[in-house]
């Protein structure tokens, strides 16, 4: 794995230098003996994958195709310093490095990074069951129905009419004569709920439109 501290020892490594060149040595980063596969291991990586090549796949025979390599993994190595208290990796201390193209990079921080919930265990209603009017919206994109569709079951009645009277309620006495403004304010308000991952409380609000 290369993370930040090592990005240019690793693109030296990559350099073109004739058959039978230690990278080791050219790149000045260190060999350690792995323990169930022969290579060896970057010791300056803060996490390392010892793994046994199952398949290559070409994926072209032009410039630039490259071949898809895929492996078993069958050791995982990884400093501690990496973890967090419930033992799993800190995305904030890891400080990867993402490939792009040509000489760029990407440097994994708290401004590239962000959370998506993967429905491992959850099953979200899906995009078919969201009412017409909001997948037909003029500010909702793509992505925000998607964000909808991910919730799992839609609020019930009882708590639309509680958070359209506490929160919502001004909206509506400003608004209550102009049913479109009314509808596109929701909207936008609904959409940045979502921006802040405030599933419900965005439900609420587009739901409050049409809610007795």
């Amino acid at each position: 794995m290369v993370n930040y501290d090592l990005v240019h020892q690793m693109s030296l490594a990559s350099s073109p230098y004739a058959p039978g060149t230690d990278e080791f040595i050219k790149s000045g980063l260190t060999p350690l003996a792995s323990e169930k596969i022969k290579p060896f291991r970057v010791a300056e990586s803060p996490l390392h994958f010892e793994c046994i090549v199952k398949d290559i796949i070409e994926l072209g025979s032009e410039g630039g195709a490259g071949n898809l390599v895929i492996c078993e993994v069958v050791q995982m190595h990884i400093k501690e310093s990496l973890l967090d208290h419930n033992g799993m990796i800190d995305q904030q201390k890891i400080d990867l490095v993402a490939r792009m193209g040509g000489n760029w990079y990407c440097r994994t921080d708290d401004r590239s990074m962000f959370e998506v919930e993967k429905p491992i265990t959850t099953c979200g209603i899906g995009y078919d069951r969201i009412p017409e009017d909001i997948r037909n919206s003029k500010l909702l994109t793509g992505n925000d129905l998607g964000q909808l569709g991910g919730i799992e079951v839609l609020p019930d009645e009882t708590n639309v009419n509680e958070y359209k009277l506490l929160e919502l309620s001004e909206l509506f006495l400003t608004l209550g004569d102009e049913p479109v403004e009314l509808e596109r304010a929701l909207h936008q308000r609904a959409k940045d709920l979502l921006s802040d991952n405030k599933l419900e409380e965005a439900w609420m609000t587009l739901l409050s439109f049409n809610n007795g």
